[in-house]
């Protein structure tokens, strides 16, 4: 009797309080991948996959770290992967991993300072289109010289504290309650429509600002690091590289703003909504308090965030340091000059980066899956066999697709390194080259906007602590990227295509 008792205990425990349904699929996942592994390695590799792909979009009913870990721990034990693999991809985007360690934490000490500045930008702007274009376009331009994740943290906490502000009054807590979110229960049914609508006003800006990072970052070499990497082979320098995109990325831009503008005028795919007048009271009582109540050591801390934060977009447009490394560095200078000296106080910087930061990790064992069992190569094949003239539009793409499903990095360090291998073997001469890696770029840019896991920024805001609060999930991501993925895809594939 009691052996069925602790059969069912460890199942209990099993990924927890997930439903039971889904603990029941990832177990069928686990039994059926060794399996099918044995008959077709390829069709395992695909599998695999798909299954982390399902377990992102299950990101609100348990985090993927769990599931995806066991299936990526699995891929390395029936030989799918190896660490070995797994270890260069890690330190092929060790950048990316000292970017999510250090600069979120960094940002996280500028909360007072980003809440002061964009409560008076959303409160000195009624018009929801103005809003919706000035996160979009700004969002642009830091990406295009700063990192997509970097810009992605700021509107995240900017966001939160929007959220953390509302939902205090709304559920009967003053201003300074220590509790930043209460349960939902507690707030009454005059705030709950209210409550949704706002959180529909977040979701918007913070896809539009979501899709900025992606317009900005296909422009420059440092936008995304797949354009460092793709500019390093062809032999670009900054300027060139711009030139060069420039007949893609400029109209791709201009397209993205007017999607922004046509979608809050439609109201479609989830966009639409407004800031509710009774939250927009609260937020400017909120403001309104904080003028009143702010001392001089609280105007102290806003200068030193002010300058850290002039510092730190200083250091990465002029890349003094790795991204990494400029995040630790604001780190330091803003808790030595405002006081924050115990342990504690800093721990709580990491705690939105680092579980990501783990699930990338992960991530990086099912890139090493498709590196192992070549699941890209056939594609890649058949896209280098086409006439010439057919092949930049093919490979914008086969780039977009693959980038939907996988790492956009890894699969344009695939294509650039095939493109320029064939161009050192003699079978492309060097405009032809220089041609399809603008396709490979946009490609590995722009389509791979439909998914969450196509662009490191959206899979970040899609597992940030900030996306259940205001009902942000995969579904609805990628229903609201839908039609700028369709206007800004098109318009991409057209250029590469035609110009």
């Amino acid at each position: 009797m009691s052996d069925p008792i602790k059969m069912a205990s460890f199942w209990r425990n099993f990924l927890g309080p997930a439903p039971e349904w889904y603990k029941g699929l990832i177990l069928a996942f686990l039994l059926i991948n060794p399996v099918l592994f044995l008959i077709s390695p390829f069709l395992a590799g695909w599998l695999l996959v798909v299954e982390f792909i399902f377990t992102l979009a299950m990101a609100l009913r348990c985090y993927p770290l769990q599931p995806g870990g066991l299936l990526a721990l699995e891929a390395v034990v029936i030989g799918m992967t190896n660490p070995d693999t797994i270890r260069a991809e890690v330190f092929n985007n060790f950048p990316v991993i000292l970017l999510l360690m250090f600069m979120v934490a960094g940002i996280f000490f500028m909360k007072e300072l980003l809440l002061f500045t964009f409560t008076k930008i959303i409160l000195g702007i009624r018009s929801k289109h103005l809003i919706s274009l000035l996160f979009c376009s700004v969002s642009a331009l830091l990406s295009a010289f700063l990192d997509a994740l970097t810009v992605t943290a700021v509107i995240i906490s900017v966001a939160l504290g929007f959220y953390s502000v509302y939902h205090k009054v709304a559920s009967g807590k003053n201003f300074n309650d220590e509790h930043e979110h209460a349960h939902d229960d507690a707030i009454g049914e005059l705030h709950r429509n209210d409550l949704e609508e706002f959180r529909g006003f977040l979701r918007n800006l913070l896809m539009h600002g979501a899709v900025g990072t992606a317009l900005g970052g296909v422009c420059t070499t440092v936008g995304e690091p797949q354009n460092l990497l793709i500019a390093h082979q062809v032999g670009w320098e900054f300027v060139e590289f711009f030139v060069r995109m420039a007949h893609v990325t400029m109209p791709v831009l201009l397209i993205g703003f007017a999607t922004c503008l046509l979608l809050e005028q439609m109201k479609r795919f989830g966009y639409g909504y407004q800031l509710p007048e009774p939250v927009r009271q609260i937020l400017t009582e909120f403001d309104e308090e904080e003028n009143r109540k702010r001392s001089d050591l609280a105007r102290a801390r806003l200068v030193i965030q002010a300058f850290a934060a002039i510092t730190l977009v200083i250091a990465l447009a002029f890349h003094w340091a790795e991204v990494g490394l400029i995040g630790l560095m604001v780190i330091v200078v803003q808790t030595a000059l405002n006081g924050v000296i115990e342990e504690h106080q800093l721990g709580r910087a990491f705690e939105e980066a680092l579980p990501f930061t783990a699930l990338l990790v992960v991530f990086f064992g099912i890139v090493g899956v498709i590196e192992d069992q070549h699941l890209f190569r056939p594609v890649i094949h058949h896209v280098l066999t086409l006439e010439p003239s057919a092949q930049p539009g093919v490979m914008y793409i086969a780039n977009g697709l693959l980038s939907a499903i996988s790492d956009n990095v890894f699969v344009a360090t695939v294509y650039i390194n095939e493109v320029v291998e064939a161009f050192r073997n003699g079978e492309l001469d060097r405009e032809h080259m220089n041609t399809l890696a603008v396709a490979i770029n946009t490609g590995t840019n722009i389509p791979s906007i439909a998914t969450p896991n196509g662009q490191a920024a959206f899979l970040f805001l899609l597992t940030s602590s900030l996306a259940p609060l205001i009902r942000l999930s995969y579904g609805r991501m990628v229903l609201m990227a839908l039609p700028y993925t369709v206007t800004m895809g098109l318009t991409g594939w057209f250029c590469v295509n035609y110009f």
